[in-house]
């Protein structure tokens, strides 16, 4: 089998998995646990994070990070103090970026003025706050841990804090919610002058409380009238959409996000943390997934132990690994980045391509692929074309 071709490494990003929350939301499927004062120890679970980086460093030697980006769970029930320490540690020891972006995710319920300015005072520059809806009701049927005010005071709270680039996320297609509903959700974000938007549908996934008991959702048509009027009513506010779920002013995009859709290469540490990095010397590309339980990957970090599993993605796997990130960019990619990002010539799927631009489920030019309009809207059934 042809060896992958790559000329240079793609860039690199740090994603941090702190995995507790204040309790576990009936929609969520990531790996978090409820918080309980006896099994959280926020000093240990920094120093195991450490131990892990280090244990990480000869596999990324030498390469810049672009990003860094704190997710969960609820990473701001973590102490600025035990962040600082953290970030830190990842200063000493990686070469980061002048410019990087550091993200932090945070629930409303944990907003605190103090906190939040200490937060943006350690260099953490971005926060992503998980609202999710203004609306009591709909807050209390997804079992959130905060309430519409407590969100308000959230926001209001960051940008006191000195944090311009913030993100609101919210969901929409939400139990017996209406079109109206929606669209006030999304007014009252804009009223805060976000510089991004995250605007998804609910979904229900496996091995959640909302799977064995699903609740009552709007129907498709509903749901699809509020994807496109929210969208309508957030360009019209100067908001690009840029990916299927994320709206941007100009030069706000979620950088550490648009490295995973341009299949970049990430470092994932922290318990249940995935990674995937390309190695150049030896024309390969890596996935591998970390001890999930918080108490086993504390024990494990920095050891080989630590790592669950570890998989080099195989040639025809290469082709929709690529894809089913690039597709979901509304502007999609340069056909050169599927070379540089898989070590394969487009070529390899030029039948699949072909296939997919007759279903007029792709535009396809001679330097750059995108999903049309109508695969966007039928992601799934596009990306099906290339499992091999």
């Amino acid at each position: 089998m042809k060896l992958l071709t790559f000329h240079e490494n793609p860039p690199l990003s740090l994603y941090i998995h702190l995995p507790w929350c204040v309790k576990k939301c009936p929609y969520c499927d990531f790996n978090s646990h409820e918080f309980s004062p006896l099994g959280f120890e926020e000093e240990v679970y920094i120093e195991a994070l450490i131990r892990d980086l280090d244990y990480e460093l000869p596999r990324i030697w030498g390469r810049t990070v672009n990003t860094v980006f704190i997710g969960g769970g609820t990473p701001s029930l973590f102490s600025p103090e035990a962040l600082d320490k953290l970030i830190s540690a990842i200063r000493a020891r990686l070469n980061i970026h002048p410019a990087i972006e550091i993200t932090l995710e945070a629930n409303p319920s944990t907003a605190e003025a103090k906190k939040f300015r200490c937060f943006r005072e350690i260099g953490i520059n971005r926060l992503s706050l998980g609202v999710q809806s203004f609306n009591d009701k709909q807050l209390k049927r997804l079992g959130r841990s905060h309430d519409a005010s407590q969100a308000h005071l959230a926001i209001e709270i960051a940008k006191e804090a000195g944090f311009e680039n913030f993100n609101i996320d919210l969901m929409f297609g939400l139990p017996e919610q209406s079109i109206n509903d929606a669209l006030n959700d999304l007014g009252k974000a804009l009223s805060y002058a976000p510089k991004h938007i995250s605007w998804y549908q609910l979904t229900i996934e496996p091995n959640t409380i909302f799977n064995s008991r699903p609740p009552t959702l709007p129907n498709d048509d509903d749901i699809w009238s509020m994807e496109e009027e929210g969208q309508t009513f957030l360009e019209a506010k100067g908001f690009k959409k840029y990916e299927i779920s994320a709206y941007a002013k100009d030069k706000y995009l979620a950088l550490h996000n648009l490295n995973y859709w341009e299949f970049g290469d990430y470092l994932g540490i922290g318990a249940g943390a995935h990674g995937k990095i390309t190695n150049v010397a030896e024309m390969k590309i890596e996935r591998y997934i970390r001890h999930k339980i918080p108490k086993r990957y504390i024990d494990l970090a920095g050891t080989d132990a630590v790592i669950t599993e570890t998989r080099v993605l195989k040639q025809d796997e290469l082709p929709l690994e690529f894809l089913m990130n690039a597709f979901r960019l509304i502007e999609g990619v340069s056909t050169r980045l599927f070379s540089d990002r898989t070590g394969l010539l487009l070529k390899n799927s030029e039948k699949e391509l072909l296939i997919a631009e007759e279903l007029g489920l792709i535009e396809w030019q001679f330097d750059e692929l995108k999903a049309s309009s109508k695969g966007l809207r039928y992601l799934n059934e596009l990306l099906e074309i290339f499992v091999k």
